[in-house]
């Protein structure tokens, strides 16, 4: 039988019940035994113990005392051993929790029973599932983040190179000044980019009432000439909506979506933008079809449809994953899925003020 925390505290409780009682009858057996044990020490044939016994005899009255205090002492001790007997499979449980690290994440502890301690071992299963999730995400985050820095400064330095080379003419020199910009572009953008996400990921700092189809409105108006060059007609649906979060992560969570919209847009097609109550924020394009098993990945930091790294105008492949972090930071879901005719649909869940 298996000697579970439940049954511990059980059989420790009642051995107390049954034990409480007994306490009385002990210390008086114990003060009875030591006032007879004393009566048959004074009756010893000893020179000068009777005068002993005789000094000893008038504070006698502190046997029962003494008794009960021993008593209860060992009460306590018994208690103790026994709280701590009772506790051990928890303290059996802190080894192995003491020992997890980033060296061993995948270590679980896998308990077997449907007790208390049971449950507890698999929340903490569960846990470092999760804390496993995100340390591996973290170490794949960085992986493509460096990834992503040294492509374009690999080519920077290829075109370094090629210009210290050799004579370069006027128009060449022009060529290779234009594409070292076009590169150095690309890198502000990808650390703008990193930067937005880290700040999303650390939350509000502050939440104050805000209308989003009045932010959407302004945020539209500064798309309108990239539109019109993509050759992208924008839609719009804006119904008063009072959202709870913070101004300037809000515009970027719709210029992200509004941006990506226009980006992954064909010529002649079409951006609508809705608000409305459910959901708060719908952003829907007619880009080229979406496979729907490819959506989800979409949402993770430099995933991106073509696996062309430095294809779609120098896109870095982090705006679906600001998108998503703004809007959990505001207690809300993003969800995306492919759009009737092409494109991608991005709807956006937000809590309803108070």
């Amino acid at each position: 039988m298996t000697w579970t925390p439940r049954r511990r505290v059980l059989l420790v409780g009642l051995l107390a019940l049954l034990a409480g009682p007994l306490l009385p009858a002990v210390g008086k057996w114990l003060s009875g035994v030591t006032w007879t044990w004393g009566q048959q020490f004074c009756d010893v044939p000893v020179p000068g113990l009777y005068t002993v016994c005789g000094n000893v005899r008038p504070g006698a009255f502190v046997l029962p005392l003494a008794a009960v205090v021993a008593v209860t002492l060992a009460a306590l001790v018994a208690l103790w051993f026994g709280a701590v007997w009772c506790l051990r499979p928890v303290r059996d449980l802190a080894g192995p929790i003491g020992h997890l690290g980033p060296q061993n994440l995948g270590h679980r502890i896998r308990p077997r029973g449907r007790d208390e301690l049971a449950r507890l071992s698999r929340a903490i299963d569960e846990m470092m599932e999760r804390v496993s999730a995100g340390y591996e995400g973290q170490r794949r985050f960085a992986a493509n983040a460096s990834h992503e820095l040294r492509t374009p400064l690999a080519v920077q330095r290829t075109l370094i190179e090629v210009g210290m080379a050799r004579a370069l003419s006027g128009e060449q020199l022009e060529l290779l000044t234009s594409q070292l910009l076009e590169t150095n572009e690309r890198n502000e953008r990808l650390i703008e980019g990193l930067l937005a996400l880290s700040e999303s990921d650390q939350g509000l700092r502050s939440r104050i009432p805000q209308r989003l189809d009045t932010i959407v409105e302004a945020v539209l108006a500064g798309y309108q000439d990239r539109a019109r060059e993509a050759g992208v007609t924008i839609d719009t649906h804006l119904v008063p909506r009072v959202v709870v979060g913070e101004r300037l992560l809000l515009e970027r969570l719709v210029s992200n979506l509004v941006e990506n919209g226009i980006k992954y847009n064909r010529r002649g097609g079409s951006l609508t933008v809705a608000v409305s109550g459910a959901p708060a924020l719908s952003v829907v394009n007619t880009g080229q079809p979406v496979p729907a098993e490819a959506v989800a990945g979409l949402f993770e930091p430099f995933r991106r449809l073509a696996r062309d790294r430095t294809s779609h105008g120098g896109g870095a492949g982090l705006g679906l994953a600001i998108a998503r972090s703004i809007t959990q930071a505001h207690d809300g879901i993003i969800a995306a899925r492919p759009a009737e005719h092409g494109g991608l649909r991005v709807d956006v869940q937000l809590p309803n003020t108070i």
